[in-house]
């Protein structure tokens, strides 16, 4: 299994918004450092919370910092785009990472930005159909030309052909529409199951995969496990007790700001205590230990009825900037080896030492013995020798 996270990112209005995608940078520095495989970084121009609106050039500024972790849009809103334009975009930053890049797409969440563009709500998701049609084609090196309500495009094809053979990795993102679904099955790509953590979220990831395996399959696709990536927010610190104190720093503003987006928002409440309770009605969160959080994706790959190939990271501010790089820290150090398998070689080396009793610290006190009687046989003998 890989890890990563998603990062929308959301900052709470009223800092210096450069320090805070300043901040998200170092995190994605860390998250290199620390072993992740990848991070996923959204796409919003509204609200004030979510303040990246163009995730290539921030992965076009990542890329430069890191060495290995590979870095996605989380996801580009393709209503709001031209698809050539995106497309070569995309090609582009594919070079320039040497294939570290990725492609999420996603209809755009915040409705607030749709209006803004004159897009109707309803509209979204039939407009990111098409373009995500558009795009796979330019992708696979066909000419395209397609007359829609949102873009033209006539005798479209790309420059150039993506540095990663075939092409980078491209996911759909999946809530609680069957449009992601649908489209990672249409195309052959991945998904991305957001908010998978919450109940009905949970409920929904059979439902996921049975939508992307039977549209797959009309297509001439196979369904692929290893290119499906879950979603949910974990905060993590040594005790439960500390975690939950930990998120008294911002999870009352994040819950507020969701309530203004989505019917029944991730979180709900309006205080710590009302939101932690809810939560572990809930489910949606994991606020507590690394034990936690291991039960909580072993809890997700019983429910994908087959397991799934990522677990991201939702990323939030709702502990201190310190706390949640030990939160991400706790995560690589004890929760991550116990899905890769690294574990496993450590640990039954230790229980073959640990089995032998004191037959090699018998040896050990045997060698040791042995060495000091041969240095004082050797003196002995340079002595009478003399």
């Amino acid at each position: 299994m890989r890890f990563g996270n998603f990062m929308a990112p959301f900052h709470p209005t009223g800092q210096n918004p450069t320090l805070a995608i300043e901040r998200d940078l170092d995190l994605i520095v860390a998250m290199d450092r620390l072993g992740f495989h990848e991070a996923w970084v959204g796409e919003h121009h509204s609200a004030g919370f979510e303040i990246i609106a163009s995730p290539e050039v921030f992965i076009g500024v990542a890329a430069e910092r890191t060495k290995h972790i590979k870095l996605g849009t989380g996801v580009s809103s393709l209503p709001y785009h031209q698809p050539l334009m995106l497309a070569d975009r995309m090609v582009l930053l594919d070079h320039l990472t040497r294939g570290r890049v990725m492609l999420g797409c996603g209809p755009g969440q915040l409705t607030s930005d749709a209006h803004m563009l004159g897009i109707p709500a309803d509209q979204q998701r039939p407009r990111m159909e098409q373009c995500l049609d558009a795009i796979i084609r330019l992708l696979r090196g066909e000419t395209v030309t397609m007359h829609t309500d949102g873009f033209t495009l006539q005798d479209a094809r790309l420059q150039l052909r993506p540095y990663s053979d075939p092409c980078f990795d491209i996911a759909v993102a999946a809530s609680f529409s069957p449009t992601g679904p649908r489209g990672a099955g249409k195309h052959g790509v991945g998904m991305l199951s957001i908010a998978a953590t919450a109940r009905q979220g949970m409920d929904l990831l059979a439902q996921h995969w049975q939508t992307w395996e039977e549209v797959a399959h009309e297509n001439g696709h196979v369904a692929d496990r290893s290119k499906w990536r879950l979603v949910g927010p974990m905060h993590l610190a040594e005790t439960r007790e500390q975690a939950e104190r930990d998120v008294e720093h911002g999870i009352v503003e994040f819950s507020t700001y969701f309530k203004h987006l989505l019917p029944a928002g991730p979180v709900q409440g309006d205080t710590v205590e009302e939101i932690l309770a809810n939560n572990q009605q809930s489910g949606f969160a994991v606020i507590g230990t690394p034990e936690d959080a291991v039960a909580k994706i072993e809890e997700l790959v019983e429910a994908s009825n087959g397991g799934f190939g990522a677990f991201l990271l939702f990323d939030h501010d709702w502990a201190p900037p310190a706390a949640k790089l030990r939160s991400y820290e706790l995560f690589a150090q004890y929760v991550m080896p116990r899905f890769t398998g690294q574990l496993a070689g450590p640990n039954a080396s230790r229980d073959w030492v640990l089995a032998s009793g004191t037959d090699f610290m018998d040896r050990a006190a045997h060698a040791i013995g042995k060495a000091i009687e041969d240095h004082a046989t050797e003196r002995e003998t340079k002595q009478t020798s003399g």
